[in-house]
């Protein structure tokens, strides 16, 4: 059976939408060889021809590590973050619940890149929150809370502690 985080395969390229232009809005802050930029380039037109139903999921999980590896070659933390904020929006193609790991990594970003506003953590949160379409909502609420359901990544692990696990609580009970 699948994990309740997965979503079916409707809902996920609506999410891959939504968590690429999470994504592409902090990508500016990374920086790094053009190695990496590129595979970060074609990270994000493929995430894009996901959404699109211009490729499948097939498709795009062999490939959704490249970001990940691009992360590494940042020259900064907002960038790294930045990085793994394309790396989550890709791997949607595999699991639904990765677009919410995309908003929390870009919620990261633009915390490490303003250190000395804290305000632009909220600023962005509130930014996403409004972008969400009622469909995007929709699908949103259809996963498992944090912390519930250990089949995918809202399980206990990285993406529940910290920035990104505040992140996200908020993010769900928003659109609860």
């Amino acid at each position: 059976m699948a994990s309740a985080q997965t979503l079916d395969e409707a809902d996920r390229r609506i999410l891959a939408r939504r968590a690429l232009a999470c994504a592409e809005r902090v990508l500016p802050l990374f920086e790094g060889d053009e190695a990496a930029v590129q595979e970060l380039r074609d990270a994000a037109a493929r995430t894009r021809a996901y959404s699109a139903g211009e490729s499948t999921a097939a498709e795009e999980i062999a490939k959704r590590l490249v970001a990940v590896k691009a992360a590494r070659a940042a020259t900064t933390p907002a960038g790294a973050a930045a990085a793994r904020a394309l790396a989550q929006a890709a791997a949607v193609a595999h699991m639904g619940a990765h677009a919410l790991g995309a908003a929390a990594y870009a919620v990261k970003a633009v915390s490490l890149a303003s250190p000395e506003q804290p305000e632009a953590l909220q600023e962005e949160i509130r930014w996403q929150l409004a972008q969400l379409s009622e469909r995007e909502r929709t699908a949103l609420r259809r996963l498992p809370q944090l912390g519930s359901d250990s089949s995918g990544p809202l399980g206990e692990g990285l993406l529940s502690s910290g920035i990104l696990g505040r992140t996200i609580r908020q993010l769900q009970e928003e659109i609860a």
